[in-house]
């Protein structure tokens, strides 16, 4: 069964670093677009970046550009998100997401915080 588990989220000061990683199974990830998504509380779960199969092509919210960046690695089935230049409205749970032919696909999500 396809499975993304989500990890990297913690605690984090302002203008401090995180990298969040989503780990993918039960698919063939190569051939997948990945996306990172977040929610925080009391608001609606926003996209974050987009990365296409091969990682040529990227987006990002406007709220982000500049500050994270999407990566993969299709040698380990494993999508990142790097975020630096923290600022407290980044805290929110992320989500890693797919959509395959047999649905839409979400991780467990994993908790960043941005606080000093």
């Amino acid at each position: 069964q396809v499975q993304l588990v989500e990890s990297g989220g913690g605690l984090v000061q302002p203008g401090g670093s995180l990298r969040l990683s989503c780990a993918a199974s039960g698919f063939t990830f190569s051939t997948a677009n990945m996306w990172w998504y977040r929610q925080a509380p009391g608001k609606e779960r926003e996209l974050v970046a987009f990365i296409s199969t091969t990682g040529v092509i990227t987006n990002y919210a406007a709220s982000v550009k500049g500050r994270f960046i999407i990566s993969r690695d299709n040698t380990k089935n494993t999508v990142y998100l790097e975020m630096n230049s923290l600022k407290s409205e980044d805290t929110a749970v992320y989500y890693c997401n797919t959509r395959l032919i047999t649905g839409n696909y979400w991780g467990q999500g994993t908790q960043v915080t941005v606080s000093s």
